[in-house]
């Protein structure tokens, strides 16, 4: 008698793609040293250990780059368990992934990501090697468009990002870096930029604010104090240049006499 179609076995998926990750585009699990368990990647392994762990005691991370943290790979094709050190399957053959390394033991089939080792970095990156260069003040690898007028902040990357508080050195996100040499993820910084024009670590202003100063003078002019306020001298710190003024006081700004900018503080 034939089985009635609800009955049917469906047909198995492939355990490649049944190990899929949102991070990376490979062919292999990789084995936490702390807990044992399998994962597409760290950010897969570090949302369930560390984020969504209730337990303190339980939580931790795993950080490929550092020495036997990774104890283990299961081959995606064939789920063959191997130790590390080897880019493909041993039982199948099966690459891991177009693009490898087993210092930070990264397997990905998406070269569009232009993935690169930075031995000064000691960790991979994105973009291209041809398209960034190493800055030993910073520890971190500069876009080479910007390397020659970029301001150095002795290791700028190793923090969190003063928006997110995520961490940039490590994350696979893109951060910029201001004029002040600040940085901060490029996602982050789109936002901020929607509604503020001052780095949120030192106020300096990180873009042409001439024109809205221009703007803010012709309404100071056209908006004079109360007569008790109008001879009101005060002091005033610029975030931009860090000359201290004294001027007279209105409720609207104050511009630094150094620089001619409005981003300035009462002192």
């Amino acid at each position: 008698m034939t089985q009635p179609l609800f009955f049917k076995k469906k047909a198995k998926q492939p355990l490649s793609i049944v190990l899929s990750c949102k991070h990376y585009k490979n062919q292999v699990l990789l084995q936490c040293s702390q807990c044992s368990e399998y994962f597409p990647c760290r950010f897969c392994h570090n949302q369930a250990k560390y984020d969504q762990e209730k337990d303190p005691k339980k939580q931790h991370e795993l950080k490929t780059w550092e020495a036997k943290a990774v104890s283990g790979y299961k081959c995606g094709v064939c789920g063959n368990c191997q130790d590390v050190g080897k880019a493909s399957c041993e039982r199948c053959n099966s690459k891991f992934g177009a693009y490898w390394c087993l210092k930070c033991h990264i397997f990905e089939n998406d070269l569009t990501k232009k993935i690169y080792h930075c031995d000064k970095c000691k960790i991979c990156r994105q973009g291209g090697a041809d398209n960034f260069k190493h800055c030993d003040t910073c520890g971190a690898c500069i876009s080479r468009v910007a390397f020659d007028t970029h301001k150095c902040q002795e290791n700028t990357l190793h923090s969190s990002c003063p928006i997110c508080m995520n961490d940039q050195f490590n994350s696979i996100e893109q951060s910029i870096f201001l004029p002040c040499g600040h940085s901060m993820h490029k996602e982050c910084f789109k936002d901020l930029s929607k509604h503020k024009y001052q780095c949120p670590l030192c106020f300096r202003s990180f873009c042409d604010m001439r024109m809205n100063d221009k703007a803010l003078e012709r309404e100071i002019e056209s908006t004079p104090m109360p007569e008790e306020f109008r001879s009101k001298k005060v002091q005033i710190l610029c975030n931009d240049c860090q000359e201290r003024s004294q001027v007279f006081f209105h409720i609207l700004g104050a511009k630094c006499q150094g620089c001619n900018s409005y981003n300035t503080r009462q002192l």
